[in-house]
């Protein structure tokens, strides 16, 4: 772990502390609902273990205390959580090594770990960055929760402390700086007008997988050239100038 803190720039490693700071927050916020709402304690603690995936966690337990049976919960976390599966295709190259190690890691692809692992161009600051971030995020938020849920209703209305605006909010300040490549700012503006219209027609969950149709609207991905140069295929005054250079 020293070794790959030492990979990583002192921003990146500040930025990831402020992540695992929010998070914090919202773990704490968990559970103490879940607790505060009639839940034993260990059922925040276990599924923090096990899911440890905040959006799903959340709706999970709405689901119950709300009145509804554990198969809707589950379904209503399983849905939610459908969207990592594109994030494991992102960062599939950062797991490697034994069946274990993959295993732990596919474990840790959150919406923070996926950001902080794109934003890295290098090889070995992808990993690093995936496994510091994960590992962080992972102790920050199970600790929280535990506190949290030993606190149980002494927070009281998470909402009135905004609690509820911070897990967004970072997620929002990760993303800003992937959208100055236009390919990526269009589909992420498609996906999100697709997501917003869509969101009073279908259950939660289901409007940010019905988002990803915005990929559709990145154009063609750039490809490399054999010489390891990147053209653009769709310019072939582009590529016609490459040539040239090579030459």
């Amino acid at each position: 772990m020293r070794s790959l803190l030492r990979t990583l720039e002192s921003a990146t490693l500040r930025d990831i502390a402020l992540v695992c700071l929010a998070d914090a927050l919202v773990g704490a916020s968990f559970g103490a609902i879940s607790v505060s709402g009639g839940l034993p304690l260990w059922v925040p603690v276990v599924m923090s273990l096990v899911v440890f995936a905040g959006g799903s966690q959340f709706a999970a337990v709405g689901v119950v205390l709300s009145g509804g049976g554990v198969p809707a919960a589950v379904v209503t976390g399983l849905v939610l959580n459908a969207r990592l599966l594109p994030f494991g295709f992102t960062v599939a190259d950062v797991l490697e090594g034994p069946w274990w190690r993959r295993l732990f890691g596919a474990q840790l692809i959150t919406d923070e770990s996926a950001a902080f692992t794109l934003q890295q161009s290098d090889g070995r600051r992808r990993r690093a960055a995936f496994w510091v971030c994960g590992v962080a995020l992972f102790v920050v938020w199970n600790v929280s929760v535990v506190l949290g849920a030993a606190a149980g209703g002494l927070i009281g209305d998470t909402d009135a402390l905004g609690l509820d605006a911070a897990f967004p909010a970072v997620l929002l300040a990760l993303v800003l700086p992937s959208l100055d490549d236009r390919r990526t700012r269009t589909a992420a503006v498609v996906g999100a007008v697709v997501a917003v219209a869509a969101t009073p027609y279908l259950p939660g969950g289901l409007p940010v997988l019905l988002s990803l149709v915005g990929l559709l609207f990145a154009g063609r991905p750039r490809a490399v050239g054999g010489e390891g140069v990147v053209v653009a295929e769709s310019r072939p005054e582009a590529v016609d100038a490459v040539k040239e250079e090579v030459r």
